[in-house]
């Protein structure tokens, strides 16, 4: 007799797509489990740029279909996860060594008009002269909207949202191997389930860079053409006090960002290289954080050295080899290997493969009609993600939250103003939750026991570095000897 099935799907990877993708389908009424070999995003979807994005580069190599999604994806997005979603302007400097401006208006056009832009402000000519710390030859530019995130507490938020529809997420817990069973998977894991396996319907492997990995362990023959390329980035103390980012043009023809980071920092990134692509865990290299540096001289009168890095951070991406030469042209849209096994009637496998965070809805709806699941489809566009459940009051961070804040601060009196702007940042309406009355002691930089604790049971964490650097940024402020302090007070509460 066929065992039951315990599950009707299985997704293997904690990441964006993963989380979104187990979103999408408990809240449609399938019984779902989400396995992370770590913590939840502790690869790539908490290593990015910070950016829901059309992608303006993009444009430039013809993937009109990607940035038309992800246009549309900017509003959608920030609707429904107002506290860590909020809308940013984007400066673009017009330099000699750059695209000519009719060029970069005719872009800027299409990246008004192109996406169903509603609430962003469109494109505008800008005078730079004496702006942003811009060196003196920079006086002409343009400036245009796009929105920023905080990427690990996205994907946080959706496994939270999943888990809170039915879904079991289960993290620190290895898929070691996968088999069909039946008309089923059986899913064995090093995980917390006492050897026994999880069995499911169907299976959908997310595991981002290590999508090969999953489909070695499932025996499945691997999609031939698949590229990984590393992004890094740097954190600087901060290069100006405007709240604008920037979009730097390079001698190279790529691209990066100079992006206002946690109210003290810059954040400049990203590159894209091939080389060292396989390292686990991926880190920045010298020579890519000189190149940062480097980006980031040819614009601002104060430039940063690598010595001046207080933070620096990579992630690998899976990218589908479109035959691109160069990996920044490389294709950011998304696939999938579907694969059935022997006949029709055989439990399905589907890997995702590529993606990126602004088009990870969309992405969770086209992967589960590839499986077939069509029923309550969308309803993701509308249902706010945890704590995202307030209108926000305006387009800047500071108006964005300003409902949130009022509230946390009329139960919560005894708290700076800087860390009642971080809970409402951070979890929305969710803070109520936890910020009232007595919160206990502060452990450091804001941090309560009483935030501890819902990050502890509610989020998932286990580790000091899951709360300094994924569930929050604090990171940043902590000492090594408040780090080991955190660290020696979670693991005497588990």
């Amino acid at each position: 007799m066929e065992p039951p099935f315990l599950y009707d799907l299985a997704v293997i990877g904690g990441g964006v797509n993963g989380a979104a993708i187990a979103r999408d389908a408990a809240g449609r009424g399938l019984s779902v489990l989400l396995l992370e070999r770590g913590d939840l995003a502790q690869g790539t979807s908490s290593a990015s740029t910070k950016l829901i994005h059309g992608g303006l580069r993009y444009l430039e190599h013809r993937e009109f279909s990607l940035v038309r999604e992800a246009l549309h994806e900017r509003e959608v997005l920030w609707r429904i996860a107002p506290h860590i979603i909020w809308p940013m302007r984007f400066v673009l400097p017009l330099v000699r060594e750059g695209r000519p401006a009719w060029m970069l208006r005719a872009g800027l056009w299409l990246y008004d008009h192109m996406g169903g832009r509603e609430a962003l402000p469109a494109t505008a000519r800008v005078d730079l002269a004496g702006e942003m710390a811009f060196r003196e030859r920079i006086r002409q530019g343009f400036e245009y909207s796009d929105c920023w995130v905080d990427d690990a507490r996205l994907v946080v938020l959706l496994a939270r949202d999943a888990a809170d529809r039915g879904a079991e997420v289960i993290t620190r817990c290895d898929v070691t191997r996968l088999a069909r069973e039946g008309s089923g998977w059986r899913i064995e894991t090093s995980g917390p389930n006492g050897g026994e396996p999880f069995r499911a319907a169907m299976v959908v492997n997310a595991a981002g860079p290590q999508v090969g990995a999953v489909m070695d362990r499932a025996h499945e023959t691997k999609p031939p053409l698949l590229r990984r390329v590393r992004g890094s980035h740097i954190v600087v103390p901060r290069l100006h006090d405007d709240p604008r980012a920037s979009f730097l043009q390079l001698p190279d023809g790529r691209i990066c960002f100079a992006i206002p980071y946690e109210h003290r920092f810059t954040l400049i990134g990203t590159t894209d290289s091939e080389e060292g692509a396989d390292a686990d865990p991926p880190r920045a290299s010298a020579a890519e954080i000189e190149y940062l540096c480097d980006a980031a001289a040819r614009y601002f009168r104060h430039p940063p050295t690598p010595a001046d890095v207080v933070w620096s951070y990579a992630g690998v991406r899976l990218l589908a080899d479109d035959g691109s030469g160069k990996p920044e042209a490389a294709t950011r849209g998304y696939h999938f290997a579907l694969d059935r096994g022997a006949d029709a009637h055989s439990a399905p496998l589907l890997s995702v493969l590529g993606g990126k965070i602004t088009t990870h809805r969309t992405l969770a709806e086209a992967a589960l009609e590839r499986l077939g699941i069509e029923a309550d489809a969308g309803w993701t566009a509308t249902a706010p993600l945890p704590g995202g459940d307030f209108e926000p009051d305006g387009l800047d961070e500071a108006d964005n939250l300003l409902p949130v804040e009022q509230e946390i601060a009329a139960i919560a009196r005894n708290l700076p103003r800087g860390t009642i702007h971080r809970l409402a940042r951070a979890y929305g309406t969710d803070a109520l939750r936890f910020a009232r009355g007595d919160m206990g002691r502060d452990l450091g930089h804001g941090l309560t026991e009483a935030e501890l604790d819902h990050l502890m049971t509610r989020e998932w964490a286990m580790t000091a570095q899951d709360v300094l650097w994924r569930r929050s940024k604090l990171g940043l402020r902590f000492t090594q000897a408040e780090v080991e302090a955190l660290a020696l007070r979670m693991g005497s509460a588990s």
